[in-house]
């Protein structure tokens, strides 16, 4: 007895995109091994959540696996660069992994700010894999009101 199994043509078009997509990639990855690197860059980043809270800057980035000794955090009149690096962990046995997604290495943020902030105040903290950079605005000291002389 034969059975028939009816597709939706959407999947098996979809199906033979996927194949033809994993047929070249092998294929090309060969001849350009950093293409596959440059694709994944995205999931490398840093993402970050940025809030103006009138008088400060709140900056939060997400950092999982990340000690607080292996970030380098720079700051300037209006900008935050947090450099960070995760090393794999070294283990007695070697692994042999099929496929691995977690990502090792060093990678870096530029946080740019509209106002100027306030180098010496602002402050840092890791905290359950998430960085919190608190850094207050710097307003510029008001002049006090004077008559000018005409001469």
């Amino acid at each position: 007895m034969k059975f028939l199994v009816r597709k939706a043509p959407e999947n098996f078009i979809r199906t033979v995109n996927d194949e033809i997509s994993s047929l070249l990639n092998r294929h090309f990855d060969s001849y350009f091994p950093e293409a596959a690197y440059w694709e994944d860059m995205d999931k490398f980043s840093m993402p970050v959540e940025i809030s103006d809270k009138g008088k400060d800057y709140e900056v939060k980035a997400e950092l999982p696996g990340v000690k607080k000794e292996d970030l380098d955090i720079d700051i300037d009149k209006n900008y935050i660069v947090i450099n960070a690096k995760k090393e794999e962990e070294k283990e007695e046995d070697e692994k042999s992994y099929k496929k691995s997604e977690f990502r090792y290495g060093e990678f870096s943020r530029t946080v740019y700010f509209p106002d100027e902030i306030d180098v010496d105040k602002t402050e840092a903290k890791l905290e359950h894999g998430v960085l919190k950079v608190h850094a207050p605005k710097r307003f510029a000291e008001k002049d006090a009101k004077k008559k000018l002389s005409v001469k």
